[in-house]
């Protein structure tokens, strides 16, 4: 991700990075669409049917104080802490692609990045929009609180486009060098986050 910040910023005096947080996300993707997506890739089938039989019959219980809960089964989410469930969120993200074609997203675990240049700053809000549609349909919900946006640029005196939502922060930086958040009469919240590089 930073190498397509770097290249944009060949051409773009700035570039916004948002950083999306799903809430519980591998507790939430579903499985069928989870496997309906594994079905499209290229992918061997022994490697389709494991993933597939590793994904059914689960189910839950508690044992709390000596009293054991009833078994539940478990129709959706993938199990935390098994290695599948970083790639299953990458398989439940393949359809998920940037409206305009100077933005870029990435995924990792996880975690969903969208790299959006300074000529396409328009399009940031219909692109969280998308975002948040794309996560409504794969039962997958945006923390807000934890969903932020930073802006990079290469120099210094550079006129920042106005807070593309609520969940910015303020830190300048430079090179090799890292500061304080700095608020200067604004609040942190309300204030670009920028890093120049």
């Amino acid at each position: 991700m930073l190498h397509t910040v770097r290249s944009m910023l060949a051409d773009n005096d700035f570039v916004h990075v948002f950083s999306f947080d799903f809430s519980q996300a591998f507790d939430t993707v579903r499985r069928a669409s989870l496997t309906s997506k594994l079905a499209q890739l290229a992918i061997p089938d022994n490697i389709y049917n494991w993933v597939v039989d590793f994904l059914e019959n689960h189910a839950h219980c508690t044992k709390y104080a000596g009293l054991v809960s009833a078994i539940a089964v478990i129709k959706a989410s993938v199990i935390q802490g098994s290695a599948i469930g970083p790639a299953s969120y990458a398989v439940t993200a393949v359809d998920l692609h940037p409206l305009n074609d100077h933005n870029r997203i990435f995924n990792f675990a996880d975690d969903t990045y969208l790299v959006v240049p300074a000529v396409a700053t328009g399009t940031c809000l219909s692109e969280i929009k998308h975002l948040q549609a794309w996560a409504a349909d794969n039962n997958l919900k945006l923390n807000r609180g934890k969903t932020k946006e930073i802006v990079f640029s290469a120099r210094q005196k550079v006129a920042l486009p106005p807070p593309g939502h609520r969940g910015r922060t303020s830190m300048f930086a430079s090179p090799r060098r890292h500061t304080e958040p700095q608020v200067d009469g604004c609040r942190s919240r309300d204030c670009a986050a920028v890093i120049w590089i």
